[in-house]
Protein backbone atom coordinates (compact mmCIF):
# COMPACT_ATOMS: atom_id res chain seq x y z
CA UNK A 1 0.00 0.00 0.00
CA UNK A 2 1.48 3.07 -1.10
CA UNK A 3 2.44 5.59 1.94
CA UNK A 4 1.87 2.48 4.41
CA UNK A 5 5.09 2.32 6.91
CA UNK A 6 5.00 -1.43 6.42
CA UNK A 7 6.23 -1.07 2.70
CA UNK A 8 9.48 -1.22 1.48
CA UNK A 9 9.65 2.40 0.53
CA UNK A 10 10.17 3.07 4.02
CA UNK A 11 13.17 0.71 5.21
CA UNK A 12 15.10 4.39 5.15
CA UNK A 13 12.80 5.45 7.90
CA UNK A 14 12.74 2.28 9.63
CA UNK A 15 16.62 2.35 9.52
CA UNK A 16 16.99 5.49 11.33
CA UNK A 17 14.63 4.68 13.83
CA UNK A 18 16.59 1.07 14.57
CA UNK A 19 19.86 3.37 14.75
CA UNK A 20 18.72 5.98 17.29
CA UNK A 21 17.78 3.16 19.37
CA UNK A 22 20.13 3.87 22.39
CA UNK A 23 19.84 7.82 21.76
CA UNK A 24 16.15 7.60 22.08
CA UNK A 25 15.88 5.16 24.89
CA UNK A 26 18.57 7.77 26.80
CA UNK A 27 16.75 11.02 25.87
CA UNK A 28 13.82 9.49 27.09
CA UNK A 29 15.12 8.56 30.69
CA UNK A 30 16.73 11.84 30.88
CA UNK A 31 13.48 13.66 30.43
CA UNK A 32 12.23 11.21 33.07
CA UNK A 33 14.63 12.58 35.38
CA UNK A 34 13.42 16.09 34.01
CA UNK A 35 10.03 15.90 34.70
CA UNK A 36 9.21 12.95 37.20
CA UNK A 37 10.50 13.35 40.82
CA UNK A 38 9.61 10.24 41.93
CA UNK A 39 12.10 8.78 38.92
CA UNK A 40 14.74 10.45 40.73
CA UNK A 41 13.99 8.80 43.88
CA UNK A 42 14.58 5.25 42.46
CA UNK A 43 16.99 3.03 43.19
CA UNK A 44 19.95 2.50 40.69
CA UNK A 45 18.83 -0.89 39.45
CA UNK A 46 15.85 0.44 38.75
CA UNK A 47 16.54 2.96 36.81
CA UNK A 48 18.43 0.57 34.47
CA UNK A 49 15.97 -1.85 33.73
CA UNK A 50 13.68 1.18 33.10
CA UNK A 51 16.75 2.06 30.56
CA UNK A 52 16.28 -1.40 28.98
CA UNK A 53 12.78 -1.31 28.42
CA UNK A 54 12.87 1.90 27.15
CA UNK A 55 15.53 0.67 24.30
CA UNK A 56 13.29 -2.84 24.06
CA UNK A 57 10.73 -0.02 23.08
CA UNK A 58 12.05 1.83 20.46
CA UNK A 59 12.88 -1.92 19.23
CA UNK A 60 9.47 -2.90 19.57
CA UNK A 61 8.09 0.39 17.50
CA UNK A 62 10.50 -0.98 14.36
CA UNK A 63 9.24 -4.54 14.85
CA UNK A 64 5.38 -3.54 14.82
CA UNK A 65 5.75 -1.22 11.74
CA UNK A 66 7.49 -4.03 10.17
CA UNK A 67 4.42 -6.16 11.08
CA UNK A 68 2.33 -3.22 9.47
CA UNK A 69 0.89 -2.46 13.56
CA UNK A 70 0.45 1.07 11.71
CA UNK A 71 -2.14 0.11 8.78
CA UNK A 72 -5.83 1.09 9.16
CA UNK A 73 -8.13 -1.96 11.10
CA UNK A 74 -4.51 -3.83 11.56
CA UNK A 75 -4.99 -6.43 14.38
CA UNK A 76 -1.34 -6.29 15.09
CA UNK A 77 -0.52 -5.69 19.13
CA UNK A 78 2.40 -5.02 20.90
CA UNK A 79 4.18 -7.65 21.90
CA UNK A 80 4.01 -7.86 25.91
CA UNK A 81 8.11 -8.95 25.26
CA UNK A 82 8.59 -5.14 25.77
CA UNK A 83 8.54 -5.41 29.53
CA UNK A 84 10.19 -8.41 29.56
CA UNK A 85 13.63 -6.89 29.94
CA UNK A 86 12.85 -6.11 33.05
CA UNK A 87 11.79 -8.34 36.12
CA UNK A 88 8.66 -8.99 37.41
CA UNK A 89 9.89 -7.56 40.47
CA UNK A 90 9.10 -3.86 39.09
CA UNK A 91 5.59 -4.08 38.28
CA UNK A 92 5.97 -4.35 42.15
CA UNK A 93 7.94 -1.22 42.40
CA UNK A 94 6.54 1.36 40.21
CA UNK A 95 2.56 1.56 39.89
CA UNK A 96 0.88 1.16 36.58
CA UNK A 97 0.08 4.79 36.89
CA UNK A 98 3.45 5.55 36.60
CA UNK A 99 4.35 3.02 34.18
CA UNK A 100 2.03 5.22 31.96
CA UNK A 101 3.33 8.41 32.64
CA UNK A 102 7.40 7.22 31.73
CA UNK A 103 5.55 5.35 28.20
CA UNK A 104 4.05 9.01 27.86
CA UNK A 105 7.71 10.68 28.27
CA UNK A 106 9.08 8.35 26.00
CA UNK A 107 6.44 8.63 23.32
CA UNK A 108 6.78 12.69 23.34
CA UNK A 109 10.38 12.32 22.59
CA UNK A 110 9.97 10.22 20.00
CA UNK A 111 7.37 12.42 18.57
CA UNK A 112 9.70 15.34 18.86
CA UNK A 113 12.24 13.37 16.95
CA UNK A 114 9.93 12.46 14.18
CA UNK A 115 11.20 15.07 11.84
CA UNK A 116 14.62 13.50 11.98
CA UNK A 117 13.76 10.31 12.21
CA UNK A 118 10.74 9.91 9.00
CA UNK A 119 12.14 9.82 5.63
CA UNK A 120 10.93 12.77 3.18
CA UNK A 121 7.22 13.02 2.96
CA UNK A 122 6.93 10.50 5.62
CA UNK A 123 6.56 12.86 8.73
CA UNK A 124 2.65 13.09 9.10
CA UNK A 125 2.58 8.83 8.75
CA UNK A 126 4.85 8.54 11.57
CA UNK A 127 3.58 10.46 13.51
CA UNK A 128 0.03 9.03 13.50
CA UNK A 129 1.59 5.57 13.50
CA UNK A 130 3.71 7.01 16.90
CA UNK A 131 0.50 7.57 18.21
CA UNK A 132 -1.21 4.46 17.49
CA UNK A 133 1.76 2.63 19.39
CA UNK A 134 1.13 4.10 22.05
CA UNK A 135 -2.13 3.21 22.72
CA UNK A 136 -0.88 -0.38 21.98
CA UNK A 137 2.07 -0.12 24.28
CA UNK A 138 -0.02 1.27 27.24
CA UNK A 139 -2.43 -1.56 26.63
CA UNK A 140 0.49 -4.16 26.95
CA UNK A 141 1.62 -2.76 30.17
CA UNK A 142 -1.82 -2.58 31.33
CA UNK A 143 -1.65 -6.78 30.27
CA UNK A 144 1.36 -7.36 32.02
CA UNK A 145 0.44 -5.65 35.33
CA UNK A 146 -2.96 -7.45 35.22
CA UNK A 147 -0.65 -10.69 35.25
CA UNK A 148 1.89 -9.62 37.83
CA UNK A 149 -1.67 -8.71 39.57
CA UNK A 150 -2.82 -11.83 39.31
CA UNK A 151 0.34 -13.75 40.11
CA UNK A 152 1.19 -11.67 43.67
CA UNK A 153 -2.53 -12.34 44.35
CA UNK A 154 -2.43 -16.34 44.21
CA UNK A 155 0.91 -16.15 45.89
CA UNK A 156 0.12 -13.55 48.66
CA UNK A 157 -2.77 -16.97 49.07
CA UNK A 158 -0.49 -19.29 49.31
CA UNK A 159 2.57 -17.40 51.81
CA UNK A 160 -0.71 -16.62 53.96
CA UNK A 161 -2.33 -20.44 53.81
CA UNK A 162 0.89 -21.22 54.96
CA UNK A 163 1.81 -18.47 57.80
CA UNK A 164 -1.91 -19.35 59.20
CA UNK A 165 -0.95 -23.38 58.98
CA UNK A 166 2.08 -22.52 60.91
CA UNK A 167 -0.22 -20.46 63.39
CA UNK A 168 -2.21 -23.34 64.03
CA UNK A 169 0.81 -25.71 64.05
CA UNK A 170 2.49 -23.94 66.90
CA UNK A 171 5.35 -23.20 64.44
CA UNK A 172 8.24 -21.64 65.90
CA UNK A 173 8.47 -17.48 66.36
CA UNK A 174 11.53 -17.05 63.80
CA UNK A 175 9.10 -19.51 61.46
CA UNK A 176 6.11 -16.84 61.41
CA UNK A 177 8.21 -13.76 61.31
CA UNK A 178 10.12 -15.56 58.09
CA UNK A 179 6.62 -15.99 56.61
CA UNK A 180 5.48 -12.47 57.82
CA UNK A 181 8.17 -10.66 56.29
CA UNK A 182 7.68 -12.98 52.45
CA UNK A 183 3.96 -11.32 53.42
CA UNK A 184 5.51 -7.42 53.94
CA UNK A 185 3.19 -7.97 57.14
CA UNK A 186 3.97 -4.69 58.89
CA UNK A 187 4.75 -4.22 62.75
CA UNK A 188 0.51 -4.18 63.48
CA UNK A 189 0.10 -3.92 67.00
CA UNK A 190 -1.57 -6.02 69.02
CA UNK A 191 -2.17 -9.10 66.91
CA UNK A 192 -5.15 -11.55 67.57
CA UNK A 193 -6.69 -14.63 66.12
CA UNK A 194 -10.57 -14.89 65.37
CA UNK A 195 -12.17 -17.99 63.85
CA UNK A 196 -15.60 -18.79 62.57
CA UNK A 197 -17.05 -21.12 60.11
CA UNK A 198 -16.29 -19.99 56.62
CA UNK A 199 -19.02 -18.79 54.40
CA UNK A 200 -18.43 -21.82 51.30
CA UNK A 201 -17.56 -20.53 48.13
CA UNK A 202 -14.31 -20.00 46.32
CA UNK A 203 -11.55 -19.41 48.59
CA UNK A 204 -10.40 -15.87 46.95
CA UNK A 205 -13.86 -14.50 47.41
CA UNK A 206 -14.49 -15.61 50.92
CA UNK A 207 -10.84 -13.44 51.67
CA UNK A 208 -11.70 -10.75 49.26
CA UNK A 209 -15.06 -9.87 51.60
CA UNK A 210 -13.11 -10.04 54.59
CA UNK A 211 -9.97 -8.01 53.23
CA UNK A 212 -12.58 -5.27 52.30
CA UNK A 213 -14.22 -5.41 55.42
CA UNK A 214 -10.95 -4.60 57.12
CA UNK A 215 -9.42 -1.40 55.12
CA UNK A 216 -12.95 -0.29 56.24
CA UNK A 217 -12.14 -0.42 59.65
CA UNK A 218 -8.14 0.30 59.24
CA UNK A 219 -6.77 -3.10 60.18
CA UNK A 220 -4.60 -5.55 59.06
CA UNK A 221 -5.15 -9.15 58.33
CA UNK A 222 -3.87 -12.42 57.04
CA UNK A 223 -6.74 -14.64 56.46
CA UNK A 224 -7.09 -18.54 55.29
CA UNK A 225 -10.20 -21.07 55.13
CA UNK A 226 -9.18 -24.16 56.52
CA UNK A 227 -11.51 -26.55 55.61
CA UNK A 228 -15.04 -25.24 56.94
CA UNK A 229 -13.24 -22.69 59.19
CA UNK A 230 -12.22 -19.23 58.65
CA UNK A 231 -9.20 -18.31 59.98
CA UNK A 232 -8.42 -14.53 60.86
CA UNK A 233 -5.38 -12.90 62.01
CA UNK A 234 -6.44 -9.45 63.21
CA UNK A 235 -3.14 -6.86 63.57
CA UNK A 236 -3.15 -3.07 64.60
CA UNK A 237 -6.60 -3.42 66.56
CA UNK A 238 -6.97 -1.94 69.85
CA UNK A 239 -10.05 -3.40 70.31
CA UNK A 240 -9.93 -7.44 68.27
CA UNK A 241 -13.29 -8.09 69.44
CA UNK A 242 -14.83 -4.65 68.42
CA UNK A 243 -13.09 -5.42 64.91
CA UNK A 244 -14.29 -8.89 64.73
CA UNK A 245 -17.81 -7.44 64.88
CA UNK A 246 -17.53 -5.20 62.20
CA UNK A 247 -16.11 -7.84 60.10
CA UNK A 248 -18.70 -10.33 60.94
CA UNK A 249 -20.64 -10.31 57.45
CA UNK A 250 -17.43 -12.12 56.26
CA UNK A 251 -17.94 -15.11 57.92
CA UNK A 252 -20.39 -18.03 57.76
CA UNK A 253 -23.22 -18.99 60.33
CA UNK A 254 -22.55 -20.05 63.76
CA UNK A 255 -19.93 -18.70 66.41
CA UNK A 256 -16.79 -16.47 65.70
CA UNK A 257 -14.13 -17.13 68.23
CA UNK A 258 -11.69 -14.21 69.15
CA UNK A 259 -8.18 -15.00 70.63
CA UNK A 260 -6.97 -13.06 73.53
CA UNK A 261 -4.61 -10.42 71.92
CA UNK A 262 -0.46 -10.68 72.10
CA UNK A 263 2.04 -7.84 71.50
CA UNK A 264 3.80 -9.25 68.07
CA UNK A 265 2.78 -11.72 65.57
CA UNK A 266 5.19 -14.01 66.64
CA UNK A 267 3.29 -15.08 69.54
CA UNK A 268 -0.16 -15.26 68.04
CA UNK A 269 0.23 -18.93 68.26
CA UNK A 270 -1.18 -18.49 71.82
CA UNK A 271 -3.99 -16.63 70.48
CA UNK A 272 -4.54 -18.83 67.76
CA UNK A 273 -4.54 -22.10 69.93
CA UNK A 274 -7.13 -20.13 72.45
CA UNK A 275 -9.64 -19.53 69.32
CA UNK A 276 -9.98 -22.13 68.17
CA UNK A 277 -10.51 -24.51 71.14
CA UNK A 278 -13.09 -21.80 71.89
CA UNK A 279 -14.53 -22.83 68.32
CA UNK A 280 -14.76 -26.16 69.36
CA UNK A 281 -16.18 -25.48 72.48
CA UNK A 282 -18.85 -23.03 71.38
CA UNK A 283 -21.93 -25.00 70.62
CA UNK A 284 -21.80 -26.17 74.54
CA UNK A 285 -23.13 -21.99 75.13
CA UNK A 286 -25.88 -21.40 72.39
CA UNK A 287 -26.55 -18.43 74.02
CA UNK A 288 -22.81 -16.69 73.52
CA UNK A 289 -22.58 -13.57 72.51
CA UNK A 290 -21.55 -13.06 68.52
CA UNK A 291 -18.52 -12.98 68.41
CA UNK A 292 -17.10 -14.35 71.44
CA UNK A 293 -14.00 -13.66 73.97
CA UNK A 294 -12.09 -17.31 74.08
CA UNK A 295 -11.86 -16.42 77.16
CA UNK A 296 -15.19 -16.45 77.73
CA UNK A 297 -15.50 -19.92 76.99
CA UNK A 298 -13.00 -21.14 79.67
CA UNK A 299 -15.38 -23.39 81.58
CA UNK A 300 -16.93 -25.31 77.86
CA UNK A 301 -13.33 -25.55 76.84
CA UNK A 302 -11.87 -27.20 79.72
CA UNK A 303 -14.81 -29.54 79.46
CA UNK A 304 -13.82 -30.34 75.93
CA UNK A 305 -10.62 -31.28 76.94
CA UNK A 306 -8.24 -28.02 76.78
CA UNK A 307 -5.74 -28.68 78.58
CA UNK A 308 -4.86 -24.43 78.52
CA UNK A 309 -8.47 -24.08 79.71
CA UNK A 310 -8.09 -26.10 82.86
CA UNK A 311 -4.66 -24.73 83.76
CA UNK A 312 -6.16 -21.27 83.52
CA UNK A 313 -9.14 -21.99 85.82
CA UNK A 314 -6.95 -23.79 88.11
CA UNK A 315 -4.37 -20.85 88.34
CA UNK A 316 -6.68 -17.83 88.29
CA UNK A 317 -9.72 -18.93 89.69
CA UNK A 318 -8.93 -21.92 92.33
CA UNK A 319 -5.72 -21.16 93.74
CA UNK A 320 -6.65 -17.12 94.25
CA UNK A 321 -10.09 -18.78 96.42
CA UNK A 322 -7.41 -20.90 98.28
CA UNK A 323 -5.13 -18.55 99.04
CA UNK A 324 -7.47 -16.11 100.17
CA UNK A 325 -8.65 -18.35 103.04
CA UNK A 326 -11.64 -20.86 103.71
CA UNK A 327 -14.29 -18.65 104.38
CA UNK A 328 -14.75 -18.00 100.60
CA UNK A 329 -14.09 -21.52 99.57
CA UNK A 330 -16.95 -22.37 102.25
CA UNK A 331 -19.25 -19.60 101.56
CA UNK A 332 -19.28 -20.26 97.58
CA UNK A 333 -20.20 -24.54 98.45
CA UNK A 334 -22.85 -23.12 100.48
CA UNK A 335 -24.17 -21.21 98.01
CA UNK A 336 -24.09 -23.47 95.10
CA UNK A 337 -25.64 -26.14 97.54
CA UNK A 338 -28.60 -24.16 98.61
CA UNK A 339 -29.58 -23.25 94.85
CA UNK A 340 -27.84 -19.72 94.66
CA UNK A 341 -30.37 -18.71 97.26
CA UNK A 342 -28.43 -16.28 99.79
CA UNK A 343 -30.41 -16.77 103.26
CA UNK A 344 -30.89 -20.26 102.96
CA UNK A 345 -27.06 -20.03 102.56
CA UNK A 346 -26.59 -17.83 105.54
CA UNK A 347 -28.47 -20.65 108.05
CA UNK A 348 -26.27 -22.86 106.49
CA UNK A 349 -23.44 -21.40 107.65
CA UNK A 350 -25.20 -20.23 110.90
CA UNK A 351 -24.08 -16.25 109.80
CA UNK A 352 -25.61 -13.20 108.89
CA UNK A 353 -27.35 -12.51 104.88
CA UNK A 354 -25.20 -9.64 104.85
CA UNK A 355 -21.87 -11.58 105.70
CA UNK A 356 -22.60 -13.85 102.77
CA UNK A 357 -23.07 -10.90 100.46
CA UNK A 358 -19.65 -9.55 101.53
CA UNK A 359 -18.28 -13.18 101.31
CA UNK A 360 -19.55 -13.19 97.52
CA UNK A 361 -18.25 -9.85 96.67
CA UNK A 362 -15.06 -11.10 97.55
CA UNK A 363 -15.21 -13.86 95.13
CA UNK A 364 -15.94 -11.71 92.37
CA UNK A 365 -13.20 -9.37 93.26
CA UNK A 366 -10.48 -12.27 94.00
CA UNK A 367 -11.59 -14.52 90.70
CA UNK A 368 -12.95 -11.75 88.41
CA UNK A 369 -15.97 -13.99 88.82
CA UNK A 370 -19.47 -13.27 90.47
CA UNK A 371 -21.51 -15.77 92.16
CA UNK A 372 -24.60 -13.43 91.81
CA UNK A 373 -24.24 -13.68 87.71
CA UNK A 374 -25.67 -17.42 86.25
CA UNK A 375 -22.78 -17.58 83.76
CA UNK A 376 -19.78 -16.44 86.18
CA UNK A 377 -21.45 -18.84 88.56
CA UNK A 378 -20.81 -21.86 85.54
CA UNK A 379 -17.28 -20.67 85.57
CA UNK A 380 -16.90 -20.63 89.18
CA UNK A 381 -18.62 -24.19 89.76
CA UNK A 382 -15.86 -26.00 86.55
CA UNK A 383 -13.00 -24.08 88.55
CA UNK A 384 -13.54 -25.79 91.95
CA UNK A 385 -14.21 -29.18 90.29
CA UNK A 386 -11.18 -28.78 88.15
CA UNK A 387 -8.96 -27.61 90.97
CA UNK A 388 -10.29 -30.23 93.46
CA UNK A 389 -9.69 -33.14 90.84
CA UNK A 390 -6.44 -32.00 89.60
CA UNK A 391 -4.34 -29.44 92.21
CA UNK A 392 -2.08 -27.39 91.15
CA UNK A 393 1.57 -28.84 92.52
CA UNK A 394 2.96 -27.78 95.62
CA UNK A 395 5.55 -25.28 95.53
CA UNK A 396 9.07 -26.11 95.96
CA UNK A 397 11.15 -23.75 98.03
CA UNK A 398 14.75 -23.29 97.01
CA UNK A 399 17.19 -24.90 99.14
CA UNK A 400 18.69 -22.53 101.72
Amino acid sequence: MPGDLAGGELADTLRRIERSAGALATASVSRMDETLPWFRELPADQRAWVMLVAQTGVRSLVEWLRQGGAALGSPTEVSDEVFAAAPLALARSISLQQTVALIKVMIDVVEEQVPHLAASGEERLLREAVLKFSREIAFAAARVYARAAESRTAWDARLQALLVDALLRGDSADVLASRAAALGWGDAQPVAVAVGRSPGGEVAAVLHTIYRAARRIGVEIIGGVHGDRLVVVLGGAADPMAAATKMLAGFGGGPVVVGPAVPRLEEATDSARAALAGFRAAPAWPAAPRPVAAVELLPERALAGDGEARRTLRQDVYAPLVRAGGELMETLDAFFAAGGVLESAARALFVHPNTVRYRLRRVGDVTGFSPLSARDTFTLRVALTIGRLDPAPPVVSPAG
